[in-house]
């Protein structure tokens, strides 16, 4: 969801010349700025990294939830894939800016008892230590789909079809919780574009962009 509202974000925004979207599957999208590259092997990038090269920013919006999952199977495709993607892209365009896209109370300390926050926190440490322009980390709370986007994943679609009607209370009653795809694709544009002091972004500061 979040990496088809960056996408939609950046085929608008006439400032954006050139896009290089990593996929598993063929979207079917079309534009005359977009190249869409099919790539099997998320943990190897090595047969495609020179096409790397000359990109200003990578939005990086692969993620998975933790529910049902063991420590070591979640750690290797939120860390471990990650970094797979991060240390390719670093090496290739160390003045590239990257974003990351993680979540709300991620645990910086790395070491809390809540599973996935505690590897999320591990992620983005490690992401900030490598040698990109500049890298920042984002953390949205409940991402509110726009424009019919929707999520692959089954259980993420009903449960988003189950809270849509309550959306605009949860707006009104917890702003600086939820956000939308277009708000957080157009604040990573910002970010990419101007920077800001902040390297670590919550929600609340997403919504300001």
């Amino acid at each position: 969801m979040v990496g088809q509202g960056v996408l939609g974000e950046c085929l608008l925004d006439p400032e954006v010349e050139s896009i290089l979207s990593i996929v598993r599957r063929p979207s079917g999208k079309v534009h005359p700025k977009l190249q869409e590259l099919v790539h099997s092997d998320f943990f190897d990038y090595s047969s495609i990294a020179e096409k790397f090269k000359g990109y200003d920013a990578c939005f990086f919006c692969l993620g998975v939830s933790s529910a049902g999952m063991k420590e070591p199977a979640y750690r290797r495709v939120t860390y471990d894939l990650t970094m797979a993607a991060a240390q390719t892209l670093v090496a290739q365009n160390p003045e590239m800016t990257f974003i990351y896209v993680s979540g709300a109370s991620t645990d910086s300390s790395a070491v809390g008892s809540v599973m996935w926050a505690r590897v999320k926190g591990e992620t983005e440490n490690a992401l900030l230590k490598l040698p990109f322009k500049e890298a920042y980390m984002f953390r949205p709370g409940y991402i509110h789909p726009m424009n019919g986007i929707k999520s692959s994943a089954r259980l993420t679609r009903v449960l988003y079809a189950v809270l849509r009607p309550f959306y605009p209370v949860m707006k009104a009653v917890i702003p600086k919780l939820v956000t939308t795809t277009t708000q957080l694709g157009r604040a990573m544009l910002q970010i990419a574009k101007q920077g800001t002091s902040k390297q670590v972004l919550e929600n609340r500061d997403i919504n300001k962009l």
